[in-house]
């Protein structure tokens, strides 16, 4: 019987190199909708109160998920959700942006 540290070694090291095979895209694409299409949701929900909901995108950040192949650091990244979480109250809601500003839906 194998070392059950072993197997559960192998079993990772199985999933690690599948997911190199795996086309991310496919599943990536529909999941980003799927949250675009929620904050639309908690925008209309909240509208009318002091609640903003905006979406960041934070570029191609050097992350586990892409084999570290991101161009941008996890606290480059970072930058944009600091930015809509410290934005005064009477600030935009129901927006899409990056570093540059408001990108359309």
């Amino acid at each position: 019987m194998p070392c059950p540290s072993h197997a559960l070694s192998s079993w990772q090291d199985a999933l690690t190199s599948s997911r190199r095979r795996v086309p991310w895209p496919s599943a990536y694409a529909p999941s980003k909708t799927f949250l675009n299409a929620v904050t639309l949701q908690y925008v209309r929900e909240l509208s009318g109160t002091n609640i903003l909901i905006n979406a960041g995108c934070p570029g191609y950040v050097a992350t586990d998920l892409n084999g570290f192949r991101g161009v941008r650091t996890p606290e480059q990244g970072a930058a944009i959700a600091i930015k809509l979480a410290t934005l005064p109250d009477d600030g935009p809601t129901g927006q899409f942006f990056n570093d540059a500003g408001v990108v359309p839906w």
